[in-house]
């Protein structure tokens, strides 16, 4: 019988845990062991008995050191550490966001130990994989709660009210990229009262943007930004330039700017300069949901919330963190759909022939699968 161990988190400011209660009882349902260590789960409001009931077997952190080195397969959050990694015997299968540009040390020991590793954010972007794809869960998450956590400092209502004092105009709020964060964020921002307009280097959502509720920001461009899988491209310097000056305007006269650009495996595009926020009325808000990849917006700061010019940024570097029951429970539901399209007679095998797995295998058999990872690790 395969055993899932589901160690504690033990990141700075993570809160999610990658298996609940729920995906523990369709483990132990589809015949594999699940041990979770005492706590795992606390930080998201799942006790050790929500597990135990769900019939899982709850350890003690001694108990769980030795589970690192004795279990098939081991679910995580966030990335794992050398430490960690060192402890994983051969043949063991870890699933997680594994971030594997920033951890080489831990996926050099991975391959080298010939641990399989499997990591969330390889999953292919195909209609067959939409119930794993661990990313849009997550910044579905971010976009929504980066509305509610600028409405909190921005020191105005969203919505357009008529009092007997007179009328309230609504927030102007400025969402840049029109991904799975940026669309929830346009939800949001429009169940709340605010206007919001959007700016994407995609032509593609304008559509989408529009169905919900946005405005959307057109520039020139000589060719579409849709890169590889949906995702943004990297824009060229003078691209990057003409986006900047369509969407100065709009930046300058927002109440609040929320920035989710992202560009597979590589830092950040800058979208807001220092002289922008300078313009910015002061008591505005910017919440960079890409600080941690070095961020939209000049003067954010990971971890941080600072005020320059009088603009409140945010820079929480992991934004769904900051509603882990939810977020834990469609993390780990995208990890049991990873599993039981895996799982055959009992035994999880990595067949790959399969596009979902040949894709996310980041390690496998003592090599490093994943070609920009094995590149920097050669490197």
């Amino acid at each position: 019988m395969p055993q899932v161990f589901v160690p504690r988190e033990i990141a700075d400011g993570e809160t999610r845990v990658a298996c609940t209660p729920e995906t523990a009882k369709r483990y132990v349902k589809e015949g594999l062991e699940v041990v979770v260590e005492s706590g795992a789960g606390k930080h998201a409001h799942f006790t050790d008995q929500h597990y135990q009931d769900a019939g899982a077997k709850v350890v003690s952190a001694a108990e769980a050191e030795a589970a690192w080195g004795a279990t098939d397969i081991v679910l995580r959050v966030s990335p794992i550490t050398p430490d960690e990694a060192a402890k994983l015997k051969e043949g063991s299968l870890l699933i997680g966001l594994l971030s594997p540009h920033k951890n080489l040390d831990s996926i050099r020991i991975l391959r080298d130990r010939k641990v399989n590793a499997i990591a969330m954010e390889l999953i292919p972007r195909i209609s067959r994989a939409q119930s794993m794809d661990a990313l849009s869960s997550q910044a579905s998450i971010a976009g929504y709660k980066a509305v509610l956590m600028a409405a909190t400092h921005l020191d105005k209502y969203f919505p357009l009210l008529m009092t007997a004092a007179g009328t309230i105009q609504p927030a102007k709020i400025v969402i840049m990229g029109a991904g799975v964060a940026g669309l929830q964020a346009i939800a949001t921002g429009r169940r709340l009262g605010a206007v919001v307009e959007v700016s994407d280097i995609r032509p593609a959502v304008k559509e989408q943007v529009e169905s919900l509720g946005g405005r959307f920001i057109d520039f020139p461009m000589d060719e579409s930004g849709e890169g590889e899988g949906g995702y943004a491209r990297e824009l060229t310097p003078e691209q990057l330039k003409a986006q900047q000056e369509a969407v100065r305007k709009k930046v300058v006269a927002a109440d609040v700017v929320i920035t989710t650009a992202l560009v597979p495996g590589r830092p950040a595009p800058k979208l807001i300069t220092k002289d922008m926020v300078e313009e910015m009325r002061e008591g505005a808000v910017i919440v960079d949901l890409a600080v941690e990849q070095g961020g939209n917006c000049e003067l954010s700061r990971s971890g941080e919330t600072v005020t320059e010019y009088g603009v409140t940024i945010i820079g929480h570097p992991n934004m769904a963190t900051a509603t882990p029951a939810d977020a834990s429970l469609l993390y780990s539901r995208n990890i049991q759909a990873l599993i039981l399209n895996m799982l055959s007679e009992g035994e999880v095998v990595l067949d790959l022939e399969d596009e979902i797995t040949n894709d996310a295998l980041l390690t496998h058999n003592g090599e490093a699968r994943h070609g920009s990872t094995a590149e920097a690790l050669h490197a």
